[in-house]
Order: structure tokens, then C-alpha cells, then sequence
């Protein structure tokens, strides 16, 4: 493998040289500079991870982190593809670390981030006063909410309406004559499953629909407690005649418990999810869902970033995306009803 000294004894220069080139080009002559780099591309040089960290004109950094709860989550996949996209089209390089919800997890990536000395960070908060958003803002590193709010903290954010979309679920499930509908949200902390429950509680109430407790249960957002929970509602002595689920894996895991249990879809059980996934069309039957633009959100999360560093003593931006109910074929009237 050539090294820094093999690239100088090449170009010419002295090995300094041709650090400066990878760390400070605007230190070197351009005529310097293009030999140095055309002697690292003939000999094939690549320049330490450090070296690699080439500064841009205007003196920035060149690498952002992305901090996500679950990249196997098909809508952070997606989200994450729209940060790197916009990243590598402005040449900045992304760190990604996964939390898991977990807030030591979290505190660890974003420790690691401070020490690679990122630009920015972007990052679904995993509470509405999360701890270590709260101090990425303080240490004065670029910071932008994605998918989640904070609550009284002023930082960039890009949403989607959570709680429109969940109204626009029930209410779908509403008009279809459903007046039994579960609830399977997230973890209560994060904001999308509070403003979900609040959705599917403001759609019950302006339909006059008594809200019913027993009928509300909150998971972790997994397929396996989506399944539990699932089953927990199904035990119900007067079991609900529609679900509505408030993310793609507690779909998963709705799905796969009535389908355990022979369950019908949409005959004997109606089902609205939240999220869509690559896969839907794959599934039988084909559930009806809330979509969100995850893409858009992470390409606008990284939009958002860039603008942060270029003007860092801006007034905060909030940007909220629309969520689209996309209509299947996993929904019908009750039972009885028909």
C-alpha cells in the first residue's frame, strides 16, 4: 500500500507537502496541489481517515452524523438515503449510528459524533426533552430534528403530520362504519406517538365516538410487541372490529397475529397502518396505509443542515410535510355490516 512518502517521492515535494494537500489545499499552489493529487491517483494513494477530512473552501468541515433509532425500520432507511444523497451531492461524508431508543446508545453516538468534530448532526429526538439533543445544541454543533419535535427547545425540524395522518386513518375507518377501532401506538415520550394517539383520539371524539381506554394500548414500536399487542386486543371480551397501527413494523406484527389466528382481512377485522413499506403490495391483502415522503424528509433534513451551517445565527425553521392515506385493500365495513 503507498504511503504519504512514496505519493511526495513521486510529485517531488516533501512529505509535508503533500499533507497540506490533503488538509489544507488552499495552502498550496494549485500547480503543487494538481501534482501532489495526480500523484496519489497514479499510485493509487488513499489518505487517512483523518487526511480524508478535507476542508472546503469556506473553512467547513466535511462530514455530518445521522443519529436514527433503527435503520432495519424500512422509514429510517429511506430517511437516511435522503440525508446521504443530499451529503455526497455537497460533498460531506455521514457518520450513521443507531440508538435503538435507548438514550445511553444515543449518548454514546453522539459523543462519537463531538470527537470526529462533525459540522452537524441531524436526529429524530427520542423524548420531547431529550438530554443529548440538549447538549449537541449547547456545545454549538449544527443540529436538525427530523420525523420528532422537541418541546421549548429552538432547533431546526422537519415533520410530518402525525397527527393528521392518524385522524385521517380513524376517520377513514370511521366512515366505513367502525366505531370498535384499537390503538397499537409507539413509545408515549416521542412526539409521532403522542400526536398519533392525539389523531385517532380527535378522530373518535368529532364523530362522537366514546374514547375507550381498553382499546389503546402503546408498544415499543417492534413487530414482536405489535404482535403482542395485537393479541391482547383480539382477547378483549368485545374485541375491536378495526386496528390502527401506528407504525410499519407494529403493522408486521399486527398482520402476523391475525393471520395466526386465521383472521380475515378485511372480512372479520379491518386494519389501517401508519408508514408504508417497499414490500406492501407483496403482503395479502395489500394494507391501506399512511404514507409519509421519509425520503424527502431526510433529503430536506440535509437541506435544512447546510443552510444551518452557511447561516448559523439564523432564526430556527420548522418544516412539516404531508402525510397521504393510500387506500388498499385491508379495510371494510364491520362485520355484520356489510
Amino acid at each position: 500500500m503507498p504511503t504519504l512518502e512514496d505519493v511526495a517521492s513521486e510529485a517531488d515535494v516533501s512529505a509535508s507537502t503533500v499533507s497540506r494537500v490533503f488538509n489544507n489545499p488552499d495552502k498550496v499552489h494549485p500547480v503543487t496541489r494538481d501534482r501532489v493529487k495526480k500523484a496519489a491517483d497514479t499510485l493509487g494513494y488513499q489518505p487517512s481517515r483523518v487526511a480524508r477530512r478535507l476542508r472546503l473552501k469556506d473553512g467547513k468541515a466535511s462530514l455530518i452524523g445521522l443519529v436514527i433509532p433503527d435503520i432495519q425500520n424500512p422509514f429510517f432507511a429511506n430517511v437516511a438515503r435522503g440525508v446521504e444523497d443530499v451529503a455526497q451531492d455537497n460533498e460531506y461524508g455521514l457518520i450513521l449510528s443507531n440508538s435503538d431508543e435507548d438514550p445511553d446508545k444515543q449518548k454514546l453516538a453522539v459523543n462519537t459524533l463531538k470527537t470526529e468534530d462533525v459540522d452537524g448532526v441531524i436526529v429524530p429526538p427520542i423524548s420531547r426533552d431529550d438530554p443529548n439533543v440538549k447538549r449537541l445544541l449547547e456545545s454549538d454543533i449544527a443540529v436538525v430534528c427530523v420525523d420528532r419535535r422537541m418541546e421549548n427547545v429552538r432547533v431546526d425540524t422537519i415533520l410530518s403530520d402525525s397527527q393528521k395522518g392518524a385522524y385521517r386513518a380513524v376517520t377513514h375507518l370511521l366512515e366505513l362504519g367502525h366505531r370498535r377501532i384499537g390503538f397499537i401506538g409507539g413509545v408515549p415520550r416521542i412526539s409521532t406517538s403522542a400526536d398519533r394517539r392525539e389523531g385517532y383520539e380527535q378522530a373518535l371524539q368529532d364523530q362522537g365516538v366514546p374514547i375507550d381506554s381498553t382499546l389503546v394500548r402503546e408498544g415499543d414500536s417492534r413487530r414482536e410487541r405489535g404482535r403482542y399487542l395485537t393479541d391482547a386486543l383480539l382477547d378483549l371480551d368485545r374485541p375491536p372490529t378495526a386496528l390502527f397501527t401506528g407504525n410499519n413494523l407494529t403493522t408486521l406484527g399486527a398482520l402476523s397475529a391475525l393471520s395466526a389466528r386465521d383472521m380475515s382481512v378485511p372480512e372479520e377485522i379491518s386494519l389501517v397502518g401508519y408508514d408504508d413499506v417497499p414490500w406492501a403490495m407483496a403482503l395479502n391483502p395489500p394494507p391501506t396505509v399512511i404514507g409519509q415522503p421519509a425520503y424527502e424528509m431526510g433529503s430536506r433534513a440535509a437541506e435544512l443542515l447546510l443552510q444551518r451551517l452557511d447561516a448559523p445565527n439564523r432564526s430556527p425553521t420548522t418544516v412539516t410535510l404531508q402525510p397521504e392515506l393510500i387506500t388498499r385493500k385491508s379495510c371494510g365495513p364491520p362485520p355484520g355490516k356489510r
